[in-house]
């Protein structure tokens, strides 16, 4: 797999843009919750990395389609729906509230009238959208974001060919701002506690209903303040805490209760796309054998027929 480098990432110096970058997702992300229907483990309403960065996807209105963009080549929220009607905002002076209300009232006078939940999911003492009227945009730091997210929607979508069973695509979720991907043994999950943060439990309940191997990357948070590649299984077999898990710089993260590498010891290595495969691989070979699951029957390689 060939690399060239990968941006450097900084918590710090961009967590206010990421931050807003995530309260926009969000309201995207409730839009097409509201509209499209419900599929397993809430996939219905995540959104994608692309070529300019990430989009929603189809949204099915009654009458039309949407789709809605943040392009962070050109700076701008676009909206476009299948009657050519086409809205754009720019980024850099878009705060939350004008976000929330300027969005909802274009689809409004597009005839498409819809009421979203304006409390952020999955944050801690949120502000309703509506009365958040911070929003800070450096066009830099969402460069390198998205430039970032490109490099490790690649290598996830190389990791999810090698298996055959249920897999999620490479998914961006807007409630925990991080991209994700999942494998599935297919046999059902004791009942999930729940007890996230604004997300009723069950949601989480149901996108936790069967044995699930996630892996994912975020570009940090206050609790995690750096960039980072997580791995974790549910339900966590007995040892898979205790997993030597390569490369040698991976750790356990005990309040997580997953597997952690930073983005800076991916992007300074010698091949990031290869560490961050065998970062991957390794956690998942761990915890498939510590589980139990058919290891053998999941692997995949394209035979020419």
């Amino acid at each position: 797999m060939e690399d060239t480098t990968w941006p450097k990432l900084s918590f710090e110096a961009s967590k206010d843009t990421y931050e807003t970058v995530h309260l926009w997702t969000q309201i995207i992300g409730k839009i097409k919750l509201a509209l499209n229907p419900w599929i397993n483990h809430s996939w219905h309403a995540t959104l994608k990395v692309t070529t300019n960065g990430l989009t929603s996807g189809p949204i099915f209105a009654e009458d039309k389609q949407l789709e809605i963009v943040l392009n962070f080549l050109e700076h701008r929220l676009e909206i476009i729906s299948s009657d050519d009607e086409k809205k754009t905002f720019d980024l850099e002076t878009l705060k939350v509230s004008s976000c929330y209300k300027n969005v909802l009232a274009y689809l409004e006078e597009i005839g498409i009238a819809i009421k979203i939940n304006a409390i952020p999911n999955e944050i801690e003492g949120a502000i309703p959208f509506h009365d958040n009227h911070e929003g800070t945009y450096d066009t830099e730091a969402a460069i390198k974001f998205h430039k970032a997210m490109l490099k490790v929607n690649k290598v996830f979508t190389q990791y999810r060919s090698e298996f055959r069973g249920k897999s999620s695509d490479v998914q961006f979720f807007w409630g925990s701002f991080d991209l994700a991907i999942s494998r599935f043994s297919g046999r059902k999950a004791p009942l999930h506690p729940g007890g996230i943060p604004n997300l009723p439990d069950w949601v989480t309940q149901e996108a936790y209903s069967h044995e699930v191997m996630s892996c994912g990357f975020w570009p940090g948070n206050e609790a995690v303040p750096f960039a980072a590649f997580y791995s974790y299984i549910y339900p966590a077999p007995d040892g898979f805490k205790a997993a030597a898990v390569k490369p040698s710089s991976a750790y356990f993260h005990d309040d997580l209760g997953e597997f952690i590498l930073t983005y800076e010891d991916v992007q300074k290595s010698e091949n990031p796309s290869e560490t961050l495969l065998e970062f991957l691989r390794n956690s998942y070979d761990h915890a498939a054998k510590l589980a139990d699951w058919d290891i053998e029957k999941f692997k995949f390689k394209l035979e020419k027929i």
